[in-house]
């Protein structure tokens, strides 16, 4: 059933900020930002080269995890290709690479072990190892976000500084939030 299954989006949203992807989750939040509603317009224009399957859907009752792959490259071997809007990758978008390729693992029965991040900022793509260490921050997390509960919300992110580009932060309300908690 799609409903016990985590969206590996949903993967990157955790590791960027808890609280983010609770709110999102639970009280389906989401809100249109310059950030996101750019980065929807860069996955439209994007270019269509020959040897790449587009907009893959897979699931994995066994992984515990469904998802969208932005793309596959054909060229070698089949490799996921998640873009990225900013001019840099993070440990979020590495988690997300390797949770596709896991997908993409499964339904092909053969190893994956290489994905590319695309950054449209830079417009490079960035070669990543499907490791053993991403393969269990996959597991991990989709274990942490599978136990999320509504009752229970999750800390502020350690890094204030997201809560610039974040979606939710008109709900999250973190800098209110810290303000009250200190009287």
């Amino acid at each position: 059933m799609i409903a016990d299954l985590v969206n590996i989006s949903d993967l990157n949203q955790y590791l960027y900020c808890p609280r983010r992807l609770y709110y999102l989750m639970f009280f389906k939040t989401q809100e249109i930002n310059v950030h996101l509603a750019d980065g929807r317009g860069m996955h439209a224009r994007q270019g269509r080269r020959g040897g790449w399957y587009r907009e893959v859907y897979l699931r994995s009752e066994r992984l515990r995890l469904h998802g969208r792959i932005d793309l596959i490259d054909m060229q070698d071997k089949a490799a996921p290709v998640e873009r990225k809007r900013g001019n840099a990758y993070f440990e979020n978008d590495l988690v997300q690479l390797a949770a596709y390729a896991m997908l993409l693992e499964e339904h092909l029965g053969e190893p994956v072990p290489l994905g590319y991040l695309y950054l449209y900022g830079t417009n490079e793509r960035h070669p990543i190892e499907i490791t053993g260490q991403l393969r269990q921050k996959v597991t991990d997390t989709v274990a942490d976000v599978s136990a999320m509960q509504i009752d229970k919300i999750p800390t502020f992110c350690e890094n204030p500084r997201k809560c610039g580009k974040c979606s939710v932060v008109g709900y999250c309300m973190p800098y209110e939030t810290r303000v009250l908690e200190e009287v």
